[in-house]
């Protein structure tokens, strides 16, 4: 007897602030890497598919990204430009 079946992965790359192309607002957005591998006897041996995302934290709509889009937005991410490393607050405390 052979058990065998897939087991998928999800991971959080970054957080940017991007202008949603569902609702129109200019929201935080999270980069996200989904891998789904195959496992055999509950252990997983090599990746099947690997799919990028983008998810707008506004309105929750999800947009397909290509490999390349994914690491140009990553790139973009940890150069600085229009958006903030991840973790990191999106806004300085207000300071009466």
């Amino acid at each position: 007897m052979i058990i065998f079946g897939t087991k998928g992965y999800l991971y959080q790359l970054a957080i940017l602030t991007l202008l949603c192309g569902h609702c129109g607002n200019p929201s935080a957005h999270t980069l996200r890497k989904r891998v789904t591998k195959f496992t055999l006897f509950f252990v997983p041996l090599f990746p099947i598919s690997t799919k990028y995302a983008t998810q707008c934290t506004f309105c929750g709509a999800e947009q397909k990204v290509t490999k390349e889009q994914a690491d140009q937005l990553l790139a973009q991410a940890a150069s600085g430009h229009g958006s903030q490393p991840y973790g990191q607050p999106q806004q300085q405390p207000y300071q009466s």
